[in-house]
């Protein structure tokens, strides 16, 4: 269940404060009933009106879904590929959308949703939002080129922001690595693109953690329900960068 003037405001009907207005001056029904307060909650089955139309609610849906590789990060691919809501089940009757995305190729943590202020926040990179990825590269890196990686490297003819690089474990008979890179910037390609700037390429990609979150308990192609608890804390963390 959720606030009426938030179901609102996520049909299209109005802001949150016109929707707000529109409960306090009694254009709102509920199963047929005027409502006028605005704490009260409804659910998906409740049939709401407003000024006597009805409006379709949409409850907001947040899911975490373990990608796996060969997957296309968009609802729908022109090329036939299979697509991350191919992998939801008919319980997810809602229509959720990735909250931005992960290469063909590259496995691991993506959160898809309905509520379109959420994703466009944790999307933007003013919020500097987290994303730790596992990367295994050819080659390995030295610690001039790890700090390259934390200081920034020029990729597209533009520097890209301080990041955090560890090398997790290396094979000197194969010569690859496996190091971490969290950055919290979103561009086309950016972590590959990161380390062949310091002469490495990728061979394998994963992204491990997107703030807090992270893929304990789920394979490749399972998904989850984000709790309320982790919800209302992505928000409050897009919150506390808004003030900064």
């Amino acid at each position: 269940m959720d606030r009426l003037q938030k179901v609102l405001a996520h049909a299209g009907v109005a802001s949150r404060r016109g929707s707000e207005t529109l409960i306090t001056s009694g254009r709102v029904k509920v199963n047929g009933a005027v409502v006028k307060e605005l704490g009260t909650k409804v659910a998906k089955h409740d049939h709401i009106e407003v000024d006597g139309e009805p409006v379709e609610i949409e409850m907001p849906v947040y899911l975490l879904l373990y990608k796996p590789r060969q997957v296309v990060s968009t609802v729908h691919d022109d090329k036939k590929r299979k697509t991350v809501i191919d992998l939801l089940d008919s319980k997810i009757s809602e229509r959720v959308y990735p909250v931005g995305r992960l290469d063909y190729d590259t496995t691991g943590l993506l959160l898809l949703t309905n509520d379109g202020t959420l994703a466009n926040e944790l999307t933007h990179p003013k919020y500097e939002v987290d994303k730790k990825y596992v990367a295994k590269v050819q080659g390995i890196p030295t610690n001039d080129e790890l700090k390259q990686l934390r200081k920034g490297v020029k990729i597209d003819g533009r520097m890209t922001a301080p990041a955090k690089s560890k090398l997790m474990s290396s094979d000197d008979k194969k010569k690859t690595a496996i190091v971490a890179l969290t950055i919290h910037e979103g561009q086309n390609h950016q972590v590959k693109k990161m380390f062949q700037a310091v002469g490495h390429s990728v061979m394998k990609l994963k992204r491990e953690t997107y703030a807090f979150l992270d893929l304990q308990g789920l394979q490749p192609g399972d998904y989850r329900h984000l709790t309320p608890e982790e919800v209302k804390e992505l928000k409050k963390l897009i919150a506390k960068r808004q003030k900064r």
